[in-house]
């Protein structure tokens, strides 16, 4: 028989509610947050290791015993809800992310945000289905409540008037519970921290520490690196930089004698093309009996070719080519570097051909602020830029105006800025190859075979040979107005075209003819500089986007050395090897030399790598650990440098 007063059976009866209705939403908040960090972990890794799924589940816990502790059990339900859609979403928009660049995003992309409305065909061509798999449990949700409202049925609206809690204080013993669970999970997580931070393969971290702890592990190391940097003093770096590069044999026997080509194209005219996701398989193939790149054809033929140079890109992808052509400094892969340094006063290109009397602009027919780049112009010491409103648009694609119209505009411009008595560098960034790579109808020079009409190859393909097409256009512009043979033109491809998720490479290789390796095909690029009065030569020595400003200083007889001028990449054209490191699209410790692609593992030892120029395996490493060990200091002492820049007044 029951003993308790009625009154206190009453109490009871309300606490055992209000314990029975609070668990189980803790628990289910669990297991829904769970779920979805499984469901990236597959779109993320394309498996789930049983091994790491505890870092996951610790850093859940310490989430939601948070607001089991801090929220008010009146506005808990709400609170859940709200934290669930903004879990769900940041898992989304990871996927996403993931699916376009290949890297897992830290909470430094939020920076960047504010581009995706200006590259929305391109965000919405990487989105697939099962990435709503996130909101699933929110739309069974919604569904249910407005069911449940529409019936009017009382004891649904009753309980959610109440959020599933009485509106008790949570009672002491449950208070003590949640505070051991928090404890627990985050002492599991800190460890996994620990022992996941010094893993430098970023994709390796990731995994092992879990999504939610990476993006702490991210905070401490930008943390650690800005301390470093606030004590840096640019000058030590400087001479650092200096004394590493010297101990790397770049150039065969001793220093002195003059470099090859050097001032050949003094007092000329410089362009540089920046070409949209331009891969360098295009040049010189032919689809279905057709030049996919006649102008560039040419172009390789009669200028230095360098058929093995690669992208280096970091998390700003087309703004960071344009920082590295400018600057040859390593973007740090952890921020855009227009947008993480476009404060700084940075040495570049630019100001150095302003000494010699140089008028600089910059061209791109997209609003200036995209990738702020009105900041990275500013740092790197363009005299002009002319973005937007200088083009009439021909609805190309997204970005509106077409490559042919930027080079119209662009002919024009520097003809005025430069008054027909100064020398002018003009930079060009074309955009009519942007993914999803869709070219009008009524702008498509060629015509595609049966087997690659509707596949992303084949629109790549045309994107690519109306870019040549249009490149003509400006060289045809050049000429007519008297500037081609006192101009050096330079065009390199910023970044990888196809996506690797829909273009497998026995299918490349069985539509073109060609051997693809998923990473180095996809990461070559291509480096024509045209010379006037110089022949045709291919340079087959290995190079990456940090060598192109020494090279072009070099033939315009700009002396980086008498210029006091700190530059991590090296002239092309007077190397007799060369070595550089990548990272962003390859973890951090992926490198190139005049042999190999190398990508780590967790560190050099379970690394892999492949021969740039057979794409076949290379399985003895042991030769490569210097380099492995040098581009890792090179990187890092890079960073300090970039980060000890003053900021501009």
């Amino acid at each position: 028989m029951n003993h308790f007063p009625i009154h206190q059976r009453g109490t009871l009866l309300s606490l055992n509610q209000e314990k029975n209705a609070r668990i189980p939403l803790f628990y289910l908040a669990i297991a829904l947050f769970f779920a979805k960090m499984l469901l990236l972990r597959y779109f993320l890794f394309h498996e789930i290791d049983v091994s790491h799924i505890f870092a996951d589940l610790g850093a859940i816990l310490v989430l939601l015993s948070v607001i089991e502790l801090v929220t008010p059990s009146k506005l808990r339900t709400a609170i859940y809800g709200a934290v669930n859609l903004i879990y769900s979403f940041a898992l989304f928009s990871s996927a996403v992310y993931f699916e376009h660049f290949g890297n897992v995003p830290t909470y430094t992309a939020l920076y960047e945000l504010h581009q995706v409305t200006k590259i929305g065909s391109s965000v919405e061509s990487t989105i697939q289905l099962n990435h709503f798999l996130f909101f699933a449990d929110l739309a069974i949700g919604l569904a249910i409540w407005i069911i449940t409202t529409v019936r009017g049925s009382r004891r649904r609206r009753s309980w959610s008037s109440n959020g599933g809690y009485s509106k008790r204080s949570v009672t002491p013993i449950y208070r003590v519970v949640m505070t051991l669970i928090l404890i627990l999970s985050f002492a599991l997580s800190a460890r996994v921290i620990q022992v996941g931070m010094p893993i430098e393969n970023e994709l390796v971290e990731a995994e092992q520490e879990g999504f939610l702890n990476y993006q702490i592990s991210a905070a401490i190391k930008a943390a650690q690196d800005n301390s470093v940097a606030a004590e840096g003093d640019i000058d030590k770096i400087t001479q650092e930089a200096s004394d590493l590069q010297t101990s790397y044999p770049y150039k065969d026997g001793a220093g002195g004698a003059p470099a090859a080509y050097y001032g050949t194209q003094k007092g000329k005219n410089l362009i540089i093309i920046q070409m949209e996701a331009f891969q360098n398989f295009p040049i010189h193939l032919s689809v279905g009996g057709q030049e996919l790149t006649p102008v560039l054809n040419k172009l390789a033929d009669e200028s230095f070719y360098f058929p093995n140079v690669f992208q280096q890109i970091g998390q700003g992808n087309t703004s960071d080519a344009e920082f590295m052509s400018n600057t040859s400094i390593y973007p740090t892969a952890k921020i855009a570097m227009s947008t993480g340094y476009g404060d700084r006063d940075i040495p570049s290109l630019p100001k150095l051909l302003k000494k010699s009397g140089y008028v600089t602009n910059t061209f791109h027919v997209n609003d200036v602020t995209f990738w702020d780049r009105n900041k990275l112009y500013a740092a790197l010491g363009f005299d002009h830029y002319f973005d937007k409103p200088y083009y009439k648009n021909d609805h190309y694609n997204s970005f509106g105006a077409s490559d042919e119209e930027l080079f119209r505009v662009g002919v024009e411009k520097l003809q005025e800025v430069s008054g027909g008595s100064k020398p002018y560098y003009g930079q060009f960034i074309t955009v009519s190859n942007h993914f999803p790579f869709e070219v009008p109808l009524d702008r498509m020079k060629m015509k595609l075979p049966e087997q690659l009409k509707g596949t992303q190859l084949g629109n790549y393909l045309l994107g690519v040979n109306y870019t040549d097409y249009a490149i003509g256009t400006l060289i045809d512009k050049l000429k007519a107005t008297g500037q081609w043979d006192n101009t050096v033109l330079v065009l390199y491809g910023d970044h990888f075209g196809l996506q690797p998720d829909e273009n497998d490479p026995a299918f490349v290789k069985q539509a073109l003819g060609i051997k693809y390796d998923p990473q180095v095909s996809r990461f070559n690029i291509p480096l024509i500089i045209h010379a006037p009065g110089q022949q045709g030569k291919v340079v087959e020595r290995v190079g990456g986007q940090l060598d192109i400003m020494p090279t072009v200083a070099n033939l315009l007889g700009v002396s980086l050395k008498d210029e006091q001028f700190t530059a991590f990449g090296h002239d092309l054209l007077n190397v007799d090897r060369n070595v550089f490191g990548t990272r962003y699209y390859l973890p951090t410790g992926s490198f190139y030399n005049d042999d190999i692609l190398f990508v780590p593992g967790k560190g050099f030892e379970d690394g892999k790598a492949v021969n740039i120029r057979t794409l076949e395996p290379v399985t003895n490493l042991t030769p490569y650990r210097s380099d492995y060990d040098y581009v890792m200091q090179l990187m890092d002492v890079s960073d300090r440098y970039v980060k000890s820049l003053p900021q501009r007044h």
